[in-house]
């Protein structure tokens, strides 16, 4: 049996280093500021990015990846690793139509290619390392020789099992964006007022909470990771931030005061999804360990 192959994109902000270590193939969104395009994590780094969006007067557009480009990234894949499974894992088609694009790239090549083209294409329902910590998860299990049918379920699996928390400094982004989802309802709202925001289970954004003032939005969000694991103290997690690391290593620091954090991964939030939540936006994935 061949090592199945995984392929994500650039939206799950792996950090470099595990994209490396385990072979995760990585396929580039794209961004632009008025006529200037990027490649994201190729033409322009996070931090790159945060300092031109601060700058600049304009809100940058992002474009999915298309059909095409999928069939490409999938056809190159097939010939380099013959005979070896695909697992594609993309960002929530609730957000993005990326996914639809990868479903119809490997609908295009099994016309194409027929049973050769062994794809398997799944829909996160999430976002950011929300669904790269699937990403990670699918390559490790590849490395260990799990099929592309046991790496689908326990990739789906964990997925359920986690809980995701994000502080948006502003949500003119998201407006801006159009990636509101059902967190519309609280804009327009008092001074300092820190909306608290998760992702349901249609992977589509909505409004848990708002709080006045930072400090007690994380101390609530510290709140509802305890409600939502009870008594299951051991987890894993991932805090994403957008130019904000003192805010997230002070999330993490807490968080270590009521559970016992096993994996710990520190990565930043990426130029796409980077353009609708904004700069200062942290964003806190735990799943059970």
């Amino acid at each position: 049996m061949k090592q199945a192959v995984i392929v994500a994109d650039s939206t799950a902000d792996v950090p470099k280093s595990m994209v490396e270590e385990y072979g995760i193939h990585i396929v580039p969104m794209r961004l632009a500021f008025g006529d200037e395009s990027y490649l994201e994590g190729i033409d322009i780094t996070a931090s790159e990015f945060y300092d031109k969006l601060t700058k600049s007067r304009e809100l940058p557009t992002t474009s999915q990846t298309s059909p095409s480009q999928y069939v490409e990234v999938y056809r190159e894949l097939m010939q380099k690793h013959p005979g070896s499974p695909i697992i594609s894992i993309h960002i929530s088609s609730g957000m993005s139509g990326t996914y639809q694009s990868a479903r119809l790239a490997k609908e295009m090549l099994e016309e194409e290619a027929g049973e050769t083209a062994d794809i398997t294409v799944i829909d996160s329902l999430c976002a950011t390392y929300g669904f790269g910590l699937q990403v990670v998860l699918a390559a490790r299990m590849a490395k260990q020789g799990a099929t592309a049918e046991e790496i689908r379920a326990e990739v789906e699996r964990v997925g359920k099992g986690r809980r995701l928390y994000f502080l948006v400094d502003v949500l003119e982004y998201l407006q801006k964006g159009g990636r509101i989802g059902k967190a519309a309802a609280i804009l327009g709202t008092l001074l300092n007022i820190k909306p608290i925001l998760s992702v349901d289970q249609e992977g589509i954004i909505y409004a848990v909470d708002k709080v006045r003032g930072h400090k007690k939005a994380v101390s609530r969000v510290i709140e509802l990771f305890k409600k939502d694991f009870g008594d299951h103290k051991d987890v894993h997690i991932a805090v994403c931030d957008a130019v904000t690391p003192e805010g997230a290593e002070e999330i993490i620091r807490l968080m270590s005061e009521h559970f016992t954090l096993h994996e710990v991964v520190r990565t930043s939030i990426g130029a796409v999804v980077g353009t609708h939540v904004g700069p200062g936006t942290v964003a806190v994935f735990v799943w059970p360990a």
